[in-house]
């Protein structure tokens, strides 16, 4: 017994000296709050499907009282937002392309002359399949304004139905979703790990010094070690591409080299970030300990599985500074509606800003932590 109460305070001196040990380490106790505080605001403020707005466009050809009736009954829900007034068909595919609206409503010409009759006239809506949490979102919006429509216009009886059209995912199947977003997404936690292990494994295996005494300059380092990270998140994104392609029968729709272009600068950036963190960090530990910090915030304000729309106006300034946010949004489009390097162009942009700014840093630090 004597023996088992020794034990116990020998572990409880042990105990004692760790949390001593955490919570006077500086670097210790950011990693025990930033990260928590962090998570917890940025998954309550960003990770919603709720959508407080729904911006739609209307295209009505009847003109009619009944058409007036059902317009109003949108704008007066609370949740519609009407921005843009179509003429025909054909401005639909910009309208929703652009993200000026986020559904379009059809009303066809033959509406007033249906209901007049007796018969049930159908509405239109034209959503976005590209994301399709948000699609069906909105289709049950939708649904909840036509049946309360329909409760004034014949007391509940069935008057008006919904035609639904959902662009590139007609049947809203999720994974056309998921899967095109998990090429960016997977090789930016790859590439960004790796790169950043790659200085502080040399430091920590000590052939770091070996490597400094070759004619090589840092820049030269730091080049040489950037590209295997992006090769392998290039190889990572083959995989990934041909599983999507071969298993789950997610078609592509757009070109290959369009494609590998996005992912090759994304992961340009995604790898000056990495060496950035590499050339701060002193251990391996730290490295996957910073990633991980960086990670989830970037994961979560990208637009994955949450519309951007429905953040906070901050965080969605905050989305600006965001590569894969861009990546996701450039890969969805060439893969899904087949956009060409003239209609994604903007999404370069950020990407290219963001490697312009990481890899110079990293070759800074890295320089400045030898002197």
């Amino acid at each position: 017994m004597q023996n088992f109460i020794l034990s116990c305070r020998k572990i409880l001196f042990v105990i004692q000296k760790e949390l001593l040990c955490t919570v006077k380490d500086p670097k210790s106790r950011v990693i025990m709050i930033v990260p928590v505080l962090l998570q917890t605001l940025l998954f309550g403020f960003a990770a919603s499907y709720d959508l407080d707005e729904v911006p739609y466009a209307l295209l009505d050809l009847s003109h009619s009282r009944y058409a007036n009736e059902l317009i109003a009954q949108f704008d007066g829900s609370g949740v519609f937002k009407r921005v843009r007034v179509l003429s025909n068909f054909e401005q639909i595919a910009d309208c929703l392309d652009s993200g000026q609206a986020a559904v379009a409503i059809c009303i066809g010409a033959n509406f007033a002359a249906l209901l007049t009759s007796g018969n049930a006239a159908s509405v239109q809506v034209i959503t976005d399949g590209r994301n399709t949490m948000t699609s069906g979102v909105i289709v049950n919006y939708v649904a909840g304004v036509i049946a309360a429509y329909n409760t004034r216009l014949r007391g509940g009886q069935l008057g008006v139905a919904i035609r639904t059209i959902n662009w590139y995912n007609p049947n809203l199947i999720t994974r056309w979703m998921f899967l095109p977003g998990l090429l960016p997404m997977m090789s930016l936690v790859q590439v960004m790990i790796l790169a950043g292990l790659s200085v502080a494994r040399e430091r920590e295996q000590g052939t770091f010094d070996q490597l400094l005494v070759t004619p090589l300059t840092p820049v030269e380092i730091l080049v040489g070690k950037a590209v295997p990270p992006v090769l392998i998140g290039l190889a990572q994104v083959t995989a990934i591409l041909m599983i999507s392609v071969l298993y789950f029968s997610v078609r592509m729709v757009g070109s290959l080299l369009t494609l590998y272009l996005v992912l090759l600068v994304f992961l340009i950036s995604s790898a000056g970030i990495g060496l950035s963190i590499s050339a701060v960090a002193d251990r391996m530990q730290q490295v996957i300990v910073y990633c991980f910090v960086i990670l989830l915030p970037v994961i979560l304000l990208s637009g994955m599985a949450t519309p951007i729309q429905n953040m906070p106006p901050a965080l969605q300034v905050l989305t600006c500074i965001n590569p894969l946010r861009f990546a996701i949004e450039a890969v969805r489009r060439i893969y899904l509606e087949g956009a060409g390097v003239g209609t994604i162009f903007h999404d370069f942009i950020p990407m290219l800003a963001v490697a312009t700014l990481t890899l110079p840093a990293a070759a800074w630090l890295f320089r400045h932590k030898l002197l």
